[in-house]
């Protein structure tokens, strides 16, 4: 029986898939705050090891060389190369973006290919299965909008740099962004008040106290530490107004956490429309809905005036994994296309 695994390794998350026979049977999000040591990786390859156990080959893309635990990209990439190496020995295979996959050796000689371009491998699991569309990946950090076309991606941009120019890349989360970085002012009673300029509050408060259910994909600690729930979360949310939640009722926080929230969906919005200008799709290519943020993915493609098809579904993993093979997308795509 065949078994493969497949790994995304992150800056705050790993991702793992399994695919058994060709079919994603299981995936798994382990917090893996990377900035904060080498032994949090250790950690969380360790709570996957019984995952993988069986896997004949694990195949590997990352992102987590952006880390600010390494001085550069060039450091932090040769650096997890060597410790994934150590990890799992041969049975490895490097996601190497255009170069497709590699041994260790491979993968240091070509480090810059394997580097944050897990995008591209989910894009090409895409292009094998839907020909035309746009791949738009919302995760807990950024945001992946991605032409497919003729059954290959066809990004503008390669390197983080050009795609946050090309629109393919905005730097925006589902959970981890600091409200800050997502908008100046809120609306509140009638008037618009400038946000403080602090990490008080992340988008995570947001949707908590929009109703959204965050337990399973929000893995990380709150700006000031304590709890999750959604009064806890209007007191964040509060300070960045300059002030208390007891200053406001539910629904005045409600309806300036919405605009925060739309700011949000608008910025990326954006970043489809430019990437859609240049990619000439035809309107009939669907959206797939990839992340942990795919529902709101499905409320981008409305706007667009496009149909939307989740990456789970797509990638035809087994009923009871589809919703995490939709948010571990690159996990998925890597142990697919290793598989093929």
């Amino acid at each position: 029986m065949s078994i493969t695994a497949g790994l995304d390794v992150g800056g705050a998350h790993l991702k793992v898939a399994l695919v058994t026979q060709g079919r994603v049977t299981a995936v798994r999000q382990i917090a893996c705050p990377l900035w904060q040591g080498l032994d949090k990786l250790d950690a969380a390859l360790a709570e996957a090891r019984p995952l993988i156990a069986d896997a004949d080959t694990i195949a590997l893309t990352m992102t987590g060389e952006l880390s600010d635990l390494f001085p550069d990209r060039e450091t932090g990439a040769l650096t997890l190369i060597g410790r994934l190496q150590e990890a799992f020995g041969d049975r490895l295979r490097f996601w190497m973006g255009p170069r497709g996959f590699g041994n260790a050796d491979d993968a240091r000689r070509h480090h810059t290919d394997v580097g944050s371009t897990n995008f591209l491998a989910t894009a090409a699991l895409v292009g094998r299965k839907a020909g035309d569309a746009l791949l738009i990946d919302f995760g807990s950090t950024t945001a992946d909008v991605i032409p497919i076309s003729g059954g290959a991606p066809r990004p503008r941009g390669l390197t983080d740099a050009d795609r946050q120019v090309t629109g393919e890349l905005v730097y925006t989360g589902y959970t981890r962004t600091a409200v800050m970085g997502v908008a100046s002012a809120a609306p509140f009673r009638g008037q618009w008040v400038g946000l403080a300029r602090e990490y008080l509050a992340t988008m995570a408060d947001v949707r908590r106290i929009l109703g959204t259910d965050l337990a399973e994909v929000d893995q990380h600690a709150t700006a000031d530490g304590q709890g999750k729930t959604p009064a806890e979360s209007i007191t964040r949310f509060a300070r960045m107004l300059g002030r208390d939640a007891r200053d406001g009722t539910g629904e005045d926080w409600r309806v300036a956490a919405a605009h925060i929230r739309e700011a949000q969906l608008r910025s990326i919005h954006d970043g489809a429309v430019l990437v859609l200008s240049a990619s000439g799709l035809d309107a009939a290519a669907p959206v797939v809905a990839a992340g942990i943020g795919a529902s709101d993915v499905a409320e981008i493609a409305h706007r667009l005036g496009r149909t939307f098809v989740t990456y789970g579904e797509l990638a035809g993993a087994d009923p009871a994994a589809q919703a995490w093979a939709t948010a571990a997308a690159p996990a998925v795509a890597v142990a697919l296309l290793a598989g093929i």
